[in-house]
């Protein structure tokens, strides 16, 4: 009898790990292209966050440099991930590396 009851309570707690429930886990800036083609090189730091919204990351080290990253999970398998970064000089924007959140065509804008 006490074999099949830890049997019983065996069977049941490894059916448990099975049943893991993965969050939808959203990170970062959607930067469509519509907003991504606003950039003009010249744009002061303060146009371009209220274009582009607050930088992910910004880094001491490098204060004219900003990064901004979108990294999207469901279940969690990487479902798309995109990486900008934009550049300043003297306080105006001066090139952009990367480009446009694919998936953000036809979506609201940054806020």
């Amino acid at each position: 009898m006490r074999l099949l009851a830890t049997l019983a309570v065996s069977l049941a707690l490894a059916g448990c790990g099975t049943i893991v429930h993965r969050i939808d886990i959203q990170q970062g800036n959607i930067v469509p292209p519509e907003t991504f083609a606003k950039l003009k090189t010249g744009m002061s730091k303060t146009e371009v966050r209220n274009l582009l919204g607050t930088p992910l990351l910004t880094d001491v080290f490098h204060a004219d440099r900003w990064d901004y990253y979108y990294r999207s999970e469901k279940r969690g398998r990487l479902e798309e991930q995109n990486r900008f970064t934009v550049y300043f000089d003297k306080e105006r924007l001066a090139r952009v590396e990367g480009g446009p959140t694919p998936s953000a065509a036809g979506a609201p804008p940054a806020k």
